[in-house]
Order: C-alpha cells, then structure tokens, then sequence
C-alpha cells in the first residue's frame, strides 16, 4: 500500500476539474457576506461541506447538479472569480498536481453585468497569481483554461468564439457540460465545427449519465479529442465467463485511437454512474490499457483530491507507484498544453519525481 505522504509528493496532472466543484467552504461563506448572495442553507464552514457533500451524494447527476447554485451565485464578480481561481491554484500545487486543466463555463457568472471575455480574463488572472504563490511556497504548477459551455443552454457557438479569442493566454480547449440525457452534444454542432475550422481543442462530457450513444456522437459527430468521463464505454466491452474479453467496435475504436478518458471515480459513485470504487469500470479499462486518465471533477462536492483518488484507487487495486506514473503519464499525454511544455513537464519533473520515490522506497525496503 502506498502512504498517503506518498502519494501527495508524487507529481500529478490533473485535465477534468470544474474551478465551480473546487471552492473552500470558508471562501463560498466569505463571498456570500461581501457580495450580497444569501442562499446559503449555513455560515458554518464545516456544515457547509457537510452539506455540499451530502447533497451531491444522491445518485444522480442531475441531483448532483444543483449544489452548484450555491457555488456559481458567489461567482458574479470580478474579483470573486479571481480569488476562487487562484486558490484552485494554490490547493492543487498543494497537493502535489503539476499540470491542471480546469474548466468553467464562463456563462454561468453573467448575472450581474460581466461578460464572457471578463469571466474568462478574470479566471487566467486568477490562475496567474495562484501560480505564483505555489511557486514561491515551493510547488510549482502549471494552470490552464478549459472554456465549458452548457449543454442546456443556446449559447455554444458564442462560448466556442470567446474560447478562441483567449487562446494564446492560456486556454487551452472547449469543453460542453450539464446534464446529458436529452441534451445530446449534437445540438452544439456549429460550435463544435467552428473550434475544429481553428484548429483548437474539444473534449466534450460524454458517457457518464448517458449510455454509448453520447460517446458515440461526441466522436464521430463532434470531433472530441478526449472524453469527460467516458465511463459507460464499458457498455461495449463484453467479460465472459473465463476471463477472455470482448470489445465492441466503438469500444475498440476508443482503444486503438488512444481516445483520452477523463475518469473521475468517486465523482461517478456519488452520481450513479459506478456502484462503488471497487467495482469502478476504471479497474478493467486500465488492465485493458485503454488511455485512462485520473482526475477529481468537483472537489469540494465530492470531498476529494487527487491525492484522495489515487489512494482508493490503490487501496481496492493496489495500483502502486508504478501504475499511478502510468496514469500521470496518460494524463500528460493527453494534456491540451502545446507539445514542447508537455514534453517538459513529463522529462523535468513527472519521471524524476517518480524515479526519486522509487529510489526512497526501496531504500525502505531494503533497509
């Protein structure tokens, strides 16, 4: 079993984290009081959490859905939506992660006058300044942008050109979110069709409420380069009795592709779409080396890091050391950063991380 000291040293990347699952409970309560939102169910930071957690706990994505509106009414300001990205910063550096993907959808913090360009503005700032300060305490860490827009809503092709137009400041993709069932990622074609006429990047939540259909359509219809999620792909993949196993063809297609999977598991069992942690299909795709990926999605609606992921996972699976530099690597792999920044990442600091706590390991051992 891996220590939990362990784990947290380890380097970790990190591509599906929403900046709106990740606030500090004492940060929501701090906002609500200074800029005038009074929806809170508690002021008291622990039963707020509490509450967060409990809430999301419900099975359903849908259900899940709706502890947001506690977290996005406290992000209508500038300066709000700057403090909350640069603590995300500095809570992942904290926690050992040295590339981060999160993503916001920039629509959701328009209630009260700004638009797409100053939320987005306001979250690289935010994640600028976070950067500096887990630099200077000693971790360093490399943000970037995802812009989400909402699958339920009609403003995609908006979101898609607002993505774009901060491009060379540190977003990175364009993402669609929100519930999936009746809300297929097809309806976003246009905005879809304009990221790929620029030559930018498209993950897109697929698979995760909704069946094999959604995967399907987010490939082969929408151009995703990875899948948020993507955990009902097991629903092409056929055990059989002796152990021998069988890929359908979108199953196959997904593997023999290298289709990046943006696995959240604790997420997946609050919300339904995995029985528990032991019985995640996460375990058989990564025997099966599909390209999985770890990651936390909400944070605070789930209670966890990427810490506390890599530890359940080593505990029902002992992944070890060795597995978890494999799902670091697949996340790196897939990352939207250019080639070069990535190629740095995995040679300066992810392999030697693991190499020198390999080396500390064994010196226990052997000792």
């Amino acid at each position: 079993m891996l220590t939990l000291d362990t784990i947290r040293q380890a380097p970790k990347a990190l591509l599906h984290d929403h900046l709106d699952g990740g606030l500090r409970p004492t940060t929501i309560i701090d906002l609500a009081g200074e800029f005038g939102y009074d929806g809170l169910p508690t002021t008291d930071p622990d039963e707020l959490a509490t509450w967060m957690r409990r809430g999301a706990d419900r099975k359903s994505l849908e259900l899940y859905l709706e502890t947001f509106a506690h977290t996005v009414g406290v992000m209508q300001e500038r300066d709000a939506i700057v403090r909350v990205a640069a603590e995300c910063a500095e809570d992942l550096a904290a926690d050992g992660v040295v590339y981060a993907e999160v993503r916001y959808a920039p629509e959701l913090s328009t209630e009260r006058g700004l638009s797409l360009d100053d939320v987005v503005e306001a979250n690289l700032e935010g994640f600028q300044i976070g950067m500096d300060r887990a630099g200077a305490a000693g971790n360093p860490i490399v943000m970037k942008v995802l812009v989400t827009a909402m699958r339920q809503a009609a403003r995609s092709v908006e979101v898609a050109e607002c993505a774009v137009r901060w491009r060379d400041a540190g977003v990175v993709g364009f993402d669609i979110a929100g519930p999936e069932a009746g809300y297929r990622p097809t309806r976003h074609l246009d905005a879809f069709e304009y990221i790929r006429r620029e030559n930018f990047h498209i993950t897109i939540h697929a698979g995760e409420s909704f069946g094999l259909p959604s995967i399907w359509e987010a490939l082969q219809f929408c151009g995703a380069e990875r899948l948020g999620h993507g955990v009902r792909i097991v629903d092409d993949i056929h055990v059989r009795d002796d152990g021998s196993v069988e890929l359908g063809r979108l199953a196959a297609f997904v593997r023999d592709r290298r289709v990046p999977l943006e696995m959240c598991p604790t997420s997946n069992v609050h919300t339904g779409a995995a029985p528990s942690i032991g019985e995640h299909p996460i375990d058989l795709l990564r025997r099966l080396r599909f390209r999985v990926t770890l990651n936390t999605d909400n944070r605070l609606m789930s209670g966890v890091s990427m810490s506390s992921e890599f530890a359940a996972l080593d505990e029902a699976f002992g992944i070890g050391l060795g597995e978890m530099e494999w799902l670091t690597l697949n996340g790196m792999k897939s990352a939207f950063a250019p080639f070069d920044e990535r190629l740095r990442i995995i040679n300066e600091v992810v392999k030697p991380g693991y190499a020198r706590l390999r080396s500390r390991e064994s010196q226990v051992v052997t000792g």
